[in-house]
């Protein structure tokens, strides 16, 4: 790549209005970006707040279906449900996983009875329903993959059932995305998408998140035997080459802004839809620093959420979903 001597070539003429600087933006950010991550709990027309996630609470079955209606209206593709369970539902057979009736499938079947338009994405994990507060099954000390696998596939098939447009498989089980695939081809869902978390990696932004879903105080140890550890970056592209082949229509990375390196290898490498989280923690640091002022918040969310796109991603799984979506929507009127 060359450019031209100065003066003939001057990088200022070309910012020089905000006409020109839209001219010639090499990305943009677009509603049809996002996926908005809710969180589900039980009760009726109900709302309680997450305080280490500012603006976020949880939302009964009723109160989740008109948070779906508001991404409706604001054209937001996608939502994501995340259930807080109740603690005497947590088992170590973690059962309420596949319980037809369980918080995620209700809200599955509401949202789709009354905002049919809206795509609803689910989590595959054990851990909201494991007393253990793992993903996988634990067995004297270790999490078990196969044993585990075999469960997946059953809450897939629930949730697939219930309505479920998009699988969002976060456990990292070795072997899962094929046999999620296979289950549904068996059972007639072929058009079920697979959003694999396919580089996710064992990171400390979490936190926010596992107050959200009831999971803090239920973890034992940590979840570097099936998490990736922050230092490898080839094992990513490994583990969403693997996925892709197994039946992944689109592959994610987490955390989102501190892995921009890996979503920028993993579209290089393999043109797949790609997608990132922008975690809980990563939400709630720059939430906390608009609160004290230190930062510009919508400034720092958009640009924060331009980031991702400029490193290759298809789209963001994202809590500030409705506050840009109404920023970008004002934008067009």
């Amino acid at each position: 790549m060359t450019t031209g001597s100065f003066p003939n070539t001057r990088f200022r003429r070309t910012k020089s209005s905000d006409a020109l600087r839209r001219l010639t933006a090499e990305n943009t950010l677009s509603v049809d970006d996002f996926i908005w991550p809710v969180f589900v709990r039980d009760g009726e027309n109900e709302t309680t707040a997450i305080p280490s996630m500012p603006g976020v609470e949880r939302l009964t079955v009723d109160r989740i279906v008109r948070a779906a209606e508001e991404a409706a209206t604001l054209a937001i593709p996608a939502i994501c449900l995340f259930p807080y369970t109740d603690p005497s539902l947590k088992t170590a057979d973690c059962a309420e996983a596949w319980n037809p009736d369980n918080l995620t499938n209700r809200a599955i079947r509401a949202i789709k009875a009354e905002v049919p338009e809206i795509a609803v994405m689910t989590d595959i994990a054990l851990d909201p329903y494991n007393i253990d507060g793992h993903d996988g099954f634990v067995r004297d000390g270790i999490i078990v993959n196969d044993e585990t696998v075999e469960a997946l596939v059953k809450m897939a098939r629930a949730q697939a059932e219930a309505g479920a447009d998009i699988l969002g498989p976060s456990d990292m089980m070795d072997g899962r995305i094929g046999a999620l695939r296979a289950a549904l081809e068996d059972d007639g869902h072929v058009n079920v998408a697979i959003l694999s978390y396919a580089a996710k990696y064992a990171s400390a932004f979490y936190g926010p998140f596992r107050d959200a879903v009831g999971a803090s105080g239920a973890l034992k140890s940590d979840k570097k035997t099936y998490q990736m550890n922050p230092a490898n970056g080839d094992e990513a592209l490994r583990l969403v080459e693997r996925d892709l082949r197994e039946g992944a229509d689109m592959v994610m990375v987490k955390p989102g802004m501190p892995y921009l390196d890996i979503c920028r290898r993993v579209k290089d490498a393999f043109g797949a839809p790609t997608y990132a989280y922008q975690v809980s923690g990563e939400y709630a640091m720059l939430k906390g620093a608009a609160a004290n002022g230190w930062l510009d918040g919508d400034k720092v969310m958009e640009e924060s959420l331009l980031s991702f796109k400029r490193a290759g991603c298809d789209g963001i799984l994202t809590y500030f979903a409705p506050a840009m979506a109404r920023i970008l929507n004002a934008r067009k009127a």
